[in-house]
This record gives C-alpha cells, structure tokens and sequence, in this order.
C-alpha cells in the first residue's frame, strides 16, 4: 500500500485526502490548527453562530455536487437577488424566475434601467442554459469592461455590479477576470445560494469524517515544517519528527505552499476583508425578504447579511444576526467600522430602531482570496509543479472559490494517481 501525506486540511487537502484513500492509499493529513477548514471555519460566540467572515456555498458549483451531501448539510437558503440600499432609499432586484414573487418590485425597479433588466434575462438564459459555463473560462479583460461590452448602464454598474461583484470578487473596482462574472453568474442561474444551519463549518466538518470513513488518519494540531522529493518520495518534516511517504501533497495557504515547495508561480497577492457581527434585541427584525443588503451609497460597509433571516439557526432564540463585510484593509478600528455599520443601517431602515445594535466580533482576514486580474489562470501552478512526486492542492491551481478548492483535490488526487502506483 502506498503511502501519501497531506499538508494542509482545508477543503482541497480534505477532499484530496478522501478520494486517495478511496483509491486504496495509506492517506496521513497534518492539520497546524486545532480544527479543520483552513478558511472556510465556524465558531460559537455567545450561543452565535459565526462564520470566519461572510462565506456562501453556490449550490450549483459542480464540485459541491460531486464532493457534498447537500441533505445532510441542512441547507437555508438566501432570496435571489438584493436589496439596494442608500440614505432613505430601498428597492428590491431579483432574478423573476427564480424569485417570482419579487418579480414586480424588480421591475419597478428604479436603480437599474429597463433595458439592464433584458439584458440580465438575456444573460441569464445564455450563461444558465449554456452547459460551456459550467467549466471555468478566463478573459482577457475586467468584469467593468465585460459589463460595459454588454451595453450595462453605468446605473447598473455603481447600484448593483459593484457592491454586489465587489461582494464575490472582495474587488468592488471590477478589474476581476471577467471570467470570474460569468461563471458566478452561471451558478446564481442554476442552483441556490446558502449556507449549513450548523454554519460553514459543516462543510470540512462533513469532507472530514468522508476522509476517515475512507480510511484516511487526519491530525490537527500538528504543522508540516517542510516537505522535499527524495529519492525514497517524499519527507515530511513535523515538529513531531519526519515522515518518508511515496508522494506528498501540499494543500496549505499559498504562502505557506510557496514556501513548502519553492513553486514561484503560487499566487501570495491578497484580497482582504473585514466582517463584523451583530445582534439586536429578541424580536427586532429587519425586513429583507432573506436577501442581501448592498451599499449602494458607499463603501463601509459594502454589504450586509441578514443571517438570522436565512439561518434562525446562528442565533437561537429569535435574536436577530448581522453580518456587515468592508472590503480591503481599512486603517478605521473595530469601533469605528461598526459605528459606520450602524450609520448605514439607520439611513437604510429609518423606520427601525436600531440604537441597540450591538457588535459580537470582528474578523480582519488579511487574505481572503488571491487576486485575479485578467488573464490570471494563464499564470496558476498546475498540480505537478513542484519537484518529485509532491503536488499542489489549493484554489490557487484554479481560481479563488469553494469551487476551485475542491476541484484542486480532485484533480491532486488524480496527478498523485498519475505518478504513483496506490495498490
């Protein structure tokens, strides 16, 4: 029986590490923290809920489908489309099809031209209906200008695209490949978009105890300090000593892979953000039909979620949750972001009161994404690139998503595969 070692139990090392056991490898993951996820993780604050900042799961992603058990997750659901908010303004934009019953405030709405609401349908069929959408394609140029080729109305562009965009991308400019746009856009046509009630943590939680039941040994709290082809496969050095294996596969941050492996090509330039949470007293709710809130007035923040809407689940007891996104890295401090959050909130809903919004946490998460200008999968490590048989596992041999995460195992898996007898 070969054997494999994975550095790194986020969603690519996790998913890599399933599907080499299930192949009949003798499958070792090293986790550093004490918990599985790497980016995608939940905790418990004060009987909350809260995720490691504002994160979705595209239902309709093929490798959510293909590595998920949606059932077991115990989906909630966001509405279709948003809510544009600015000072005394709201209105509603969504997709008529898939929320039929905002279908006429949608219309009317005032943000957006009448002409923008065609072309979204016209985009919507092509991309939704189209099964080339479903794989990955970059382009040679920005979402901004993808839009504007289009024929979008700069009304469309500052009300929606860019809060909204902004929200997926954490690049409320639109320099993203558009590429990004139009393969997000296609999943928003195809499938839903929400999170577990147990929050997203459920997800590795469940890829974890996939990989166990396939015979895979994971180890949290133990860090891999470097990995090295030899001429016996490869060594893995662990504070607990190291480990000789046939192929190891690093499936760790890009600057943590960049270091393990010397891969130059691993992209380490980040996009950040920062989400705060908030509660409310019992039974203070704000109307908005479990659909995202975007700034369309300005930038701190650039979106708020409703996630007690959505999910009762992360609050409990019928408390309202909050989650409220800035984009970057902002040099306010924690106070001064929320007080802009509740600025926001008040001017949007003045017919609430809010004066006792109350922050839970902050999260600053210095790297997020890695950035995907146009062009920027010409540029991605492929699994083989390091030397020897050690692999590369992560978004950053794809693009920057659950999606691209979990295809990276799979396609890990298979490079490892490839190289390497497993029987």
């Amino acid at each position: 029986m070969s054997e494999v070692v994975i550095a790194g139990g986020g969603l690519a090392g996790l998913v890599a590490a399933r599907r080499l056991a299930e192949r009949g490898a003798d499958v070792t993951l090293f986790e550093e923290r004490d918990e599985v996820g790497g980016r995608v993780r939940s905790r418990e604050v004060d009987g909350y809920t809260l995720d490691r900042g504002f994160q979705v799961l595209f239902t309709a992603y093929p490798a959510v489908t293909r590595e998920l058990d949606l059932r077991e997750l115990d989906l909630r659901y966001f509405s279709p489309g948003a809510t544009i908010a600015r000072p005394d303004h709201r209105s509603t934009l969504a997709d008529p099809l898939g929320d039929p019953f905002s279908a006429v405030d949608s219309l009317l709405n005032p943000d957006v031209t009448l002409l923008d609401k065609f072309r979204t349908l016209k985009l919507r069929w092509r991309l939704g209906s189209n099964a080339a959408a479903r794989e990955f394609q970059g382009r040679d140029q920005t979402i901004r200008s993808y839009l504007e080729d289009l024929g979008f109305s700069e009304r469309f562009v500052e009300n929606f695209a860019e809060p909204f965009y902004g929200g997926i991308t954490l690049d409320r400019s639109l320099s993203t490949d558009a590429g990004v746009f139009e393969y997000t856009f296609a999943m928003l046509a195809s499938g839903g978009t929400a999170v577990p009630a147990a929050g997203m943590g459920a997800i590795p939680a469940q890829l974890a105890d996939r990989a166990r039941a396939a015979g895979a040994s994971i180890e949290t709290g133990t860090a891999v300090t470097a990995v090295e082809a030899a001429d016996c496969g490869a060594v893995v050095e662990t504070p607990g000593g190291t480990v000789t294996a046939d192929a190891a596969v690093v499936a760790t941050d890009p600057r943590s892979a960049r270091e393990l492996t010397g891969v130059e090509s691993i992209p380490t330039a980040a996009r950040s953000c920062v989400t705060q949470y908030f509660t409310t007293r019992r039974h203070r709710t704000i109307d908005t039909g479990k659909k995202l809130i975007l700034n369309a007035g300005g930038e701190r923040p650039n979106h708020v979620a409703p996630l007690s809407a959505v999910a009762p689940e992360y609050a409990g007891d019928g408390d309202t949750l909050l989650a409220a996104t800035t984009l970057g890295t902002p040099d306010a401090s924690d106070e001064e972001l929320a007080t802009a959050v509740k600025d926001a909130l008040v001017t949007w809903y003045p017919e609430h009161r809010l004066d006792d919004l109350e922050p839970l946490a902050t999260d600053r998460i210095e790297f997020a994404q890695f950035a995907q200008p146009p062009g920027f999968r010409d540029d991605l490590p492929d699994a083989a690139a390091p030397a020897g048989p050690v692999f590369l596992a992560g978004d950053y041999t794809q693009w920057s998503s659950i999606q691209g995460a979990m295809e990276s195992g799979r396609v890990a898996s298979d490079a490892v595969g490839d190289a390497v007898d497993l029987s």
